[in-house]
Parts: structure tokens; C-alpha cells; sequence
């Protein structure tokens, strides 16, 4: 019987552990949650997730660490000033719908929401650090407004207007009401509308 490499088995269990906060974050609330209960539900001993985490506080500091890191395609891409402005900022958009749509990353939204709503001051550091990563997005618009295609504009503004179109249909409602995600038609209609809308008012 081939036995896994105990690298891979302490993956396996951090992943586990990991999960196992997420979902007992989610359901019970950062306070009301204990390394018991996450140790229980992950199926490892207690000792095992302190080894990993040293506390509560710094495992789920390494969920938002998470939360951050999920948006590093937005990050990557580039504006091609050879390529038409129009089709860039759709790739653009499907790769933030993308992130929007992934089942993980929406349940890690839903725990760093509920522990901001109780305690304020991680909220603000959540906004403030989750601003740092859209930055790929105003970065490309900074990029086309360099390149003459796009009119002046308060980059920071325009971004959060263009992906706020995004979150008000594929984000908010799952987050907080639980909705589905989009059909892949519905979804595409609201990334061609967004780009269309900013485009007419922004484009140079």
C-alpha cells in the first residue's frame, strides 16, 4: 500500500483545517467558534491545528490571506494597447465574474463579512486591503487613459463604479440572500452591458 509523502498528508490536513474553520466561521460566527469545534469538524486533534495555527486569530487571518490571494488574475493582466479596448475590458470583467462565481472564494467573503459587521476595525482593514487588490483593474484603466483611449477620469472612482456593476448582480445577492450564482448567459449579458455602459460615458 503506497503511503503518501507526510508533506502531502500535512497539507492535506492544514487544507482540511482550514475548511473546517470556514464552515464553522460561516455558521457560527468568528466568537462563537472554537479550535475544538474547528478541530472536531476538520478531524484532527486539537494539537494538530495548533501546530498549523497558533490561534484562532491567526488562522483566520490566514482566510483573508486567502481572500486576498483569490484575486491574483486580476493582478496579472495587462493592457495591450495592440489589442481593441472593448475586447480587453470583457476579459477583463470575465475574470473578475470569474472570481465572483467561485463557490470558495464566496464562502471566504461570507466570513470576513459577518466578523467585520461584529467588529468594525477588522472591517476597515478588510476594505482597505481588499482596495490594494483591485488594483490590477485601476492599473488597467490608468494604462488606456495613458494610451488616449479613455478621457480623464479619477481611476480609483471609475473602477469601483465598473466592478460595483458586477457586485450588485453576482456577488451581493449570493453573499447575502444566498442566491445562485449566474447562468452563463445572464452572465455574460451583465459583463457586455457593464463594459458597454463605461465605455460610452469613459471612452475617449
Amino acid at each position: 500500500m503506497h503511503t503518501p509523502p507526510a508533506s502531502r498528508l500535512t497539507d492535506r490536513k492544514r487544507h482540511d483545517i482550514v475548511a473546517a474553520a470556514v464552515a464553522e466561521f460561516r455558521a457560527n460566527g468568528f466568537d462563537a467558534t472554537s479550535m475544538d469545534k474547528i478541530a472536531a469538524t476538520a478531524g484532527v486533534s486539537k494539537r494538530t491545528v495548533y501546530n498549523h495555527f497558533p490561534s484562532k486569530d491567526e488562522l483566520f487571518a490566514h482566510i483573508l490571506q486567502q481572500l486576498w490571494d483569490s484575486s491574483a488574475a486580476l493582478q496579472a493582466f495587462r493592457y495591450r494597447a495592440d489589442q481593441p479596448l472593448r475586447a480587453q475590458l470583457l476579459e477583463l470583467m470575465g475574470a473578475k465574474m470569474a472570481l465572483l462565481r467561485d463557490s470558495y472564494f464566496l464562502d471566504l467573503a461570507r466570513v470576513a463579512i459577518a466578523e467585520g459587521i461584529h467588529h468594525p476595525e477588522r472591517a476597515r482593514e478588510m476594505v482597505a486591503r481588499l482596495a490594494d487588490k483591485e488594483e490590477g483593474v485601476n492599473a488597467w484603466l490608468r494604462a488606456a487613459q495613458a494610451d488616449g483611449k479613455l478621457k480623464p477620469m479619477d481611476t480609483a472612482f471609475a473602477s469601483h463604479l465598473l466592478q460595483g456593476q458586477l457586485k450588485a448582480f453576482a456577488f451581493w445577492p449570493q453573499v447575502t440572500m444566498g442566491q445562485p450564482v449566474l447562468e452563463p448567459a445572464a452572465e455574460a449579458a451583465v459583463i457586455a452591458t457593464a463594459a458597454d455602459m463605461f465605455l460610452a460615458y469613459y471612452a475617449a
